[in-house]
């Protein structure tokens, strides 16, 4: 296969302002760490996420000239002499944690803190601030290392492009979804709440469904987003709405808890009600506490950050929240946090999707875009728009 040499990608600039710009062709070596045990991708998708929008909205320390994207699926045009068990020309979903596979947390399973991938902290992604300065790859050409153990390969290329729109999602927002309901205890006749209509909510409200929940409620301020829920058999709450949340819940199930809740907002979340456009990080978390019966468990996949520039209050900024901690406690709730360990449920999603018993591009509102509409397409899901952005860097996927 002839391997290019040129490269674009979708290049960070600073708060509110992302471009397409020429980048580095990928080498196996970040730095002067060698990463034989690498290959190289022709990307095929690469998703445009809510974590993203973070970086890019200005809410964390993400310098200027940073390469986005940690949501990839690829074609592999060359393979590290060190790689054994993948060939060029396979078709691959890339777990958006980078694990080595080899530290105690690996082999525990627990890939979304591996010890050995960034030198800041445990647990690392492509393109994302802090997370070990590997390059993103909302690109043409990506290189991903320790491929043997990272990759899941999909067993027929043609049936991986003809599905495309939903393999793409097992990088990242499908697994996480998955992982917020499976953290929630979400079982057979779980009664759920997800909380936020972004992609990883309504991935997580199919996940609630696929593990046999009896009702998954959203609750979202955004009519489109609500709108998107209900398209596939969720109840849903309009936050706006200046009744609690427990009654609102009664209007619907009888009684004024869930099962199960799963928070898939994050730091960015807002008051309830008519104070809706005031932001309040921990808002979520607390409606989660009153609203989950005791005994019940909290699934947390939306992001948290230990530094936020554009909080509304100086113990915010260095994520410290006001959480009604207490009342947890009473509940004898369980919390469950941190990046989903994509390559616990990435095979068993992809057996789903490949025997049609889930429609998650058309739960998550897919839309295919070219490489050079991506600055509009982080314009648009900033705004609130119900679709999830997929790029197609080389026009092979177009509706």
């Amino acid at each position: 296969m002839a391997i290019s040499t040129g490269n674009r990608g979708v290049v960070y600039t600073g708060p509110g302002k992302v471009e397409v710009h020429s980048i580095a062709f990928p080498e196996l070596s970040l730095g002067k760490r060698q990463c034989q045990h690498g290959v190289i991708l022709k990307v095929l998708t690469t998703n445009i996420c809510g974590s993203d929008q973070h970086m890019v909205r200005g809410r964390t320390t993400a310098p200027s000239g940073l390469v986005l994207g940690h949501e990839i699926t690829g074609e592999i045009i060359e393979c590290g002499r060190d790689v054994e068990f993948l060939k060029v020309g396979d078709i691959v979903s890339v777990p958006f944690n980078i694990a080595c596979g080899r530290c105690r947390n690996c082999k525990e399973g627990r890939t979304g803190i591996c010890l050995n991938v960034n030198p800041a902290r445990p647990g690392a992604a492509y393109g994302y601030v802090d997370m070990g300065g590997w390059v993103g790859g909302q690109a043409e050409y990506v290189m991903v290392p320790y491929a043997d153990f990272n990759l899941l390969k999909f067993p027929d290329s043609d049936q991986a492009r003809d599905k495309i729109r939903d393999l793409t999602l097992l990088s990242d927002i499908f697994p996480t979804g998955f992982h917020g309901c499976v953290t929630a205890g979400v079982g057979p006749g779980s009664t759920v709440y997800i909380a936020g209509a972004g992609p990883v909510g309504l991935a997580a409200a199919v996940s609630a469904q696929l593990l046999g929940a009896a009702c998954v409620i959203v609750g979202d301020m955004i009519p489109e987003r609500l709108a998107q829920a209900k398209s596939f058999g969720c109840e849903t709450i309009d936050l706006r709405q200046d009744a609690e949340l427990p009654a609102l819940l009664e209007q619907i199930l009888g009684v004024p808890e869930v099962d199960a809740a799963v928070d898939c907002v994050g730091f960015e979340a807002h008051c309830h009600g008519s104070c809706h456009h005031e932001e309040k990080p921990a808002a979520v978390l607390n409606s989660m506490m009153d609203i989950t019966r005791a005994g019940g468990q909290i699934g947390i996949p939306g992001l948290y950050v230990t530094e936020d520039p554009g909080a509304v209050d100086e113990a915010s900024k260095q994520g410290s929240l006001s959480m009604r901690f207490g009342l947890g406690w009473a509940k004898s709730h369980s919390f469950h946090t941190g990046q989903c360990p994509v390559m616990k449920y990435h095979r068993q999603l992809m057996q789903a999707i490949l025997f049609e018993k889930v429609q998650i591009a058309k739960a998550v509102n897919v839309q295919v875009i070219s490489l050079d509409e991506a600055p509009k397409g982080y314009a648009d899901f900033d705004g609130g728009a119900a679709k999830k952005f997929v790029i197609d860097p080389h026009a092979e996927f177009a509706a």
